[in-house]
């Protein structure tokens, strides 16, 4: 599957869709990103129904910031535009497997009323 490069005015339209969105936030000096890249391609051959992502931390500053990228490489995954996950650093392939094939397995009904339950809970 190709990769979709994001930009500020992409992004919110891309990870608020249905279905599930990786998005690796990457710099071409960064050496780590550039040994993670072909996992991320590798992995978007193997998953062609999740979107897989690409953000330049360097021609996208402001989205970098927004979403407060202190370090990369960088990975968010969004499910129907819900952030599930949220780490820096290169994953080797058997652990982006995992956190791919889990966030297809979860049940996000479950996951909305968890979130409902604790937005109640902090509104106490």
């Amino acid at each position: 599957m190709a990769i979709i490069t994001l930009t500020e005015e992409t992004f919110e339209a891309t990870v608020l869709g249905e279905g599930i969105t990786i998005i690796d936030f990457w710099a071409e000096w960064c050496g780590p990103c550039k040994m993670f890249g072909p996992v991320f391609e590798k992995a978007s051959e193997g998953h062609p129904n999740i979107k897989f992502a690409k953000v330049d931390t360097e021609a996208e500053q402001g989205l970098a910031a927004a979403l407060h990228i202190q370090s990369i490489p960088t990975l968010m995954l969004f499910r129907d535009g819900i952030m599930l996950f949220n780490q820096a650093g290169a994953l080797p392939a058997h652990s982006l497997e995992q956190i791919l094939t889990s966030a297809e397995e979860l049940n996000m009904d479950e996951v909305r009323a968890e979130i409902e339950m604790l937005e109640k809970d902090n509104q106490k």
